[in-house]
């Protein structure tokens, strides 16, 4: 008797949709911000793109964008974008210390330190006072 061989059936997941891709901006953040705390960056900067492309002045999607770009490790893109912020608000703690930060992680030590001592001094924060102590020493400043 012959047997039909049965072609291999291959099953395709769908593409995963997040909630706020196509929706209003503040769903967009509200999702990308929920994927970055989940340590999603990649999948957070699909949400924003189309957003900010709408959009693209919003600080806090700009912000959520420079937070990804800071998780993947684009540090470029991350300064780029930080700077954009410290300068549209000097008084952002958040995008200042992150600029630092940053900087930091590039090995730009001496452009790092005035962002970290500012928001050290605005913040308060032991941590950012660490922080400070931290690219001081790498930097060749402490003893």
């Amino acid at each position: 008797m012959n047997e039909m061989i049965q072609p291999e059936v291959r099953i395709q997941a769908p593409a995963i949709v997040f909630p706020g891709a196509g929706d209003r901006h503040e769903t967009a953040y509200r999702t990308a911000h929920d994927l970055l705390s989940r340590r999603a960056p990649r999948e957070a900067l699909e949400i924003l793109e189309p957003a900010l492309a709408a959009e693209p002045d919003n600080r806090g999607l700009r912000s959520l964008r420079a937070w990804a770009y800071f998780m993947r490790a684009q540090l470029q893109k991350a300064v780029d974008e930080l700077t954009w912020l410290v300068g549209e608000d000097p008084a952002d703690v958040w995008s200042r210390h992150t600029l630092g930060r940053a900087l930091e992680r590039q090995s730009s030590f001496e452009a790092a330190l005035p962002h970290l001592r500012l928001a050290a001094v605005m913040s308060g924060d032991p941590e950012h006072e660490y922080d400070v102590l931290r690219v001081e020493r790498l930097s060749g400043r402490a003893g």
